[in-house]
């Protein structure tokens, strides 16, 4: 809740005009003076952002928050103690002309259980992301839980294909019932749409749906 006295208290402290204040924020100052009398009682966030600027106050300070208090009243994070641990399979192209592998190196990651949603282990796998068609969603690295099923809940869901019986790729996947294709849609503009269908179709399968991104940051 918007604290409007807090405006007219820090003006006033800081030696700041009603006129001063509207240059500073390019806010009218008739505008600003129903702000401190609280007159106007929906204030967009852009202006309180520009208000708390002008007076070098923090931000959500016209707000109330306090940061100490917001802090103390954080709880501690439950951590479980029950996971499923994965290999991390191969890799699946945000991009195309990928040939499908299924290889190990020894990479492992642990998916809490919750995150299965009531399925067995065996009903996931775990792909590791390359290439940049579906940036920013999915980023070259990133480690994607799948669940697995051979058919799309909709059309324009995300889904990891195999098409060509041996290139694998991570798409939005778009098709209408009774006609003989389906596109590949990626995310970045900067790839281009494929387009699959007629007896091409025969040599394409969809693996599954993504449902859970790992993603590590690196300083």
């Amino acid at each position: 809740m918007l604290h409007n006295e807090l405006i007219k208290k820090s003006r006033n402290e800081k030696g700041i005009s009603l006129g001063e204040l509207s240059r500073l924020t390019g806010i009218a100052k008739s505008t600003l003076q129903r702000y401190e009398t609280g007159d106007t009682r929906k204030i967009p966030v852009e202006a309180i952002s520009m208000i708390e600027k002008a007076l070098n106050l923090s931000s959500g300070t016209l707000l109330g928050w306090d940061k100490e208090e917001l802090y103390k009243n954080l709880h501690s994070p439950d951590i479980t103690e029950e996971y499923v641990e994965f290999p991390v399979i191969g890799e699946v192209a945000a991009g195309y002309e990928h040939i499908a592998v299924e290889d190990w190196e020894g990479d492992k990651i642990k998916i809490p259980s919750e995150y299965l949603t009531g399925h067995g282990k065996d009903d996931y796998f775990v792909l590791r992301v390359k290439g940049d068609s579906m940036y920013p969603q999915y980023q070259e690295g990133d480690k994607v839980l799948v669940l697995k099923q051979s058919t799309m809940d909709y059309s324009g869901q995300t889904g990891v294909v195999i098409y060509g019986d041996e290139n694998a790729t991570l798409k939005r996947i778009e098709y209408k019932f009774g006609e003989d294709w389906l596109r590949l849609v990626p995310i970045n503009p900067n790839h281009p749409t494929v387009k699959i269908e007629n007896e091409d179709l025969e040599h394409c399968r969809v693996l599954g749906i993504p449902k859970l991104l790992i993603r590590e940051f690196k300083d």
